[in-house]
């Protein structure tokens, strides 16, 4: 397959298949440089983790989202992503990419401010002198906690059991919480519950009609465009003032109409889940969250 075609093939991804492939790929990468330079195992990993010291973060302050991409092993990375890949198509399919993206990185940056909070203020941390985090846990587990908070009463099957979505939210935090004093990476487990506390924050919020994450959207949308290259102007073009009335009128009218309908579904899902909706609502959700 060409270059061009797996650029194409990439460009056509949604964006949990982008941020899946991207931490693959940085997992990858990070292994075969560390074992073909002989490089300790931490070397470049310390270069993208968040640092627990805060005058060490002011030096790479980069770190508070590139932590997320960097894994430990194949386990690691693997259940990481599972979830990942579980939690985001639902988000994406019923808020669009724009929104699980939003939710994803809120997650990984609540996640790793309660790793750093945490480690400079209780004292069973403060004679660490040197720590750090990286994973993408904390924002796996905010989208996650997000839909189980959001649809708390939605079935999936688990192996031979049917479980409701809130069962597995309370499984999840609680199997961190009771990890903390083990000492078994202690700073991850705060990662995961600070990008839990989002995603249950977040999904409450939102079913009261506020969207806490649209200021953080607004502000990524703002650098993305500061950066995009200037369009050439199209050439002048004549356009009677009745045509283009009637036009806008028309547009407006539409996406008026498609956000009803999309409000309409949402409700319906907030009071009796999801799997109350017919084909054609999950088609049309479907479709909504891919033009977002």
């Amino acid at each position: 397959m060409a270059v061009g075609d797996l650029k194409y093939q990439f460009t056509q991804m949604g964006a949990v298949g982008k941020l899946i492939l991207i931490n693959v790929a940085v997992f990858i990468l990070d292994g075969l440089i560390t074992f073909f330079f002989q490089l300790p195992f931490l070397t470049i990993k310390e270069w993208f983790w968040l640092p627990k010291d805060l005058l060490q973060f002011l030096g790479q302050p980069w770190g508070i989202l590139s932590y997320s991409f960097f894994h430990n092993d194949i386990l690691h990375i693997f259940f990481n992503m599972l979830i990942l890949y579980f939690s985001g198509r639902i988000i994406s399919n019923l808020f669009g990419d724009k929104r699980f993206l939003t939710i994803y990185f809120l997650g990984v940056i609540l996640g790793g401010l309660f790793f750093m909070l945490s480690y400079n203020l209780f004292p069973v941390f403060l004679d660490i002198k040197v720590a750090g985090v990286y994973g993408a846990s904390a924002g796996a587990m905010a989208t996650l906690i997000f839909i189980c908070a959001y649809l708390p009463n939605k079935e999936v099957r688990v192996i031979f059991f049917t479980l409701k979505l809130w069962h597995i939210g309370v499984f999840f935090v609680v199997l961190d919480l009771v990890q903390i004093p083990t000492g078994d990476n202690a700073g991850g487990r705060l990662a995961h519950l600070g990008g839990a506390l989002l995603g249950y924050v977040y999904a409450t919020q939102l079913g009261k009609g506020r969207d806490i994450g649209s200021g953080f959207s607004n502000f990524v949308d703002g650098i993305v465009n500061a950066f995009k290259k200037k369009e050439k102007k199209a050439p002048l073009k004549t356009v009677y003032r009745s045509e283009r009335k009637t036009a806008v009128k028309k547009t407006d009218f539409s996406k008026e109409t498609k956000q009803r309908k999309i409000d309409n579904i949402l409700d319906k899902i907030s009071k009796s889940g999801y799997e109350s909706l017919s084909k054609a609502e999950k088609d049309f959700l479907f479709k909504a969250g891919k033009e977002d």
